[in-house]
């Protein structure tokens, strides 16, 4: 979908299992003026509010928190709040910014919480040429939620990513996890990137694309990857992910023509540019007292 596509109301993205076709993923994304709020309830899904540009205050279930944000999305972690499914929330902006709404539909009502920045684990993934940085601030390990995933890779400037090719559509127990996933892209400097899907059964999701900012692409099956960065231009996409099983985890098969490529990694050394930002800056920023992060309310 290209960016403005899926714009409905108050979002320049709106996103949910109706327009998908299918049956759990859900992504938002809102823009504020200067002194903009926005209000929504919650429904039958769990919410994630991420700033993308800017911050904002987060009113929910009796409490407040306060998001710092970041510049844009090539310059920061950024702090988090969890929304649970059944409630109302109000998300206000002094000066303005853009915030993304991950979603998934749910069953557990999960107390609301706040997600500092200096928590956030920052993965360096890959090595070479496939060297990228996985921000991990709601992987399926490291905070919890009832279904929704969702983690942000950052691509330097001619590099792959979601490399090799894998995929997430069947269920194979303690090997391969069925999970629907969003692509949300940002590139930096107005620049573009590519992104491949391909089939993996007859009749199964298909896709070459070239992607911008705000562009976006939905992977109800198939092995998606690489996303490729054009040279000069580092590629943002945020992960979205839900999906039917029991346990919440992130289980993926390599594309067995592409596997070998992982092989090679332990020989090459990792994208010296990277990481682009670290969680360990933030929370040295935030001891100074330049970044701070507040939580209030009950």
């Amino acid at each position: 979908m290209r960016a403005g596509e899926a714009a409905s109301g108050p979002y320049v993205l709106d996103i949910g299992p109706e327009r998908a076709g299918w049956t759990y993923c859900s992504l938002r994304v809102l823009d504020l003026a200067p002194g903009g709020s926005h209000a929504f309830a919650t429904g039958g899904s769990e919410w994630i509010v991420l700033p993308l540009t800017g911050g904002c205050t987060v009113h929910t279930e009796g409490e407040t928190f306060t998001l710092h944000g970041r510049d844009d999305v090539f310059r920061g972690v950024s702090d988090f709040a969890y929304l649970p499914r059944d409630g109302h929330a109000q998300i206000a902006s002094g000066a303005g910014g853009r915030f993304a709404l991950a979603g998934a539909k749910c069953e557990r009502r999960l107390p609301a919480r706040y997600g500092p920045a200096p928590e956030v684990p920052v993965e360096l993934r890959g090595a070479g040429t496939c060297s990228r940085q996985v921000n991990n601030f709601a992987a399926a390990d490291v905070f919890a939620c009832d279904r929704l995933i969702a983690v942000e890779v950052l691509t330097p400037g001619g590099n792959w990513s979601s490399y090799p090719p894998h995929k997430h559509d069947e269920h194979r127990p303690g090997a391969e996890s069925v999970l629907e996933e969003i692509y949300y892209f940002e590139v930096e400097g107005d620049g573009l990137g590519y992104h491949r899907v391909s089939p993996s059964r007859e009749g199964g999701t298909d896709v070459l694309a070239e992607v911008r900012g705000g562009d976006t692409v939905l992977i109800p099956d198939g092995w998606h990857g690489p996303s490729i960065a054009q040279p000069g231009r580092t590629l943002y996409y945020l992960n979205v992910m839900a999906g039917p099983g029991e346990t919440r985890e992130w289980l993926i098969s390599d594309h067995p023509d592409h596997r070998w490529v992982r092989d090679t990694w332990p020989a090459q050394a990792v994208d010296p540019r990277l990481p682009l930002y670290t969680a360990e800056a933030a929370a040295a920023a935030e001891r100074d007292g330049d970044r701070a992060t507040r939580r209030g309310g009950s």
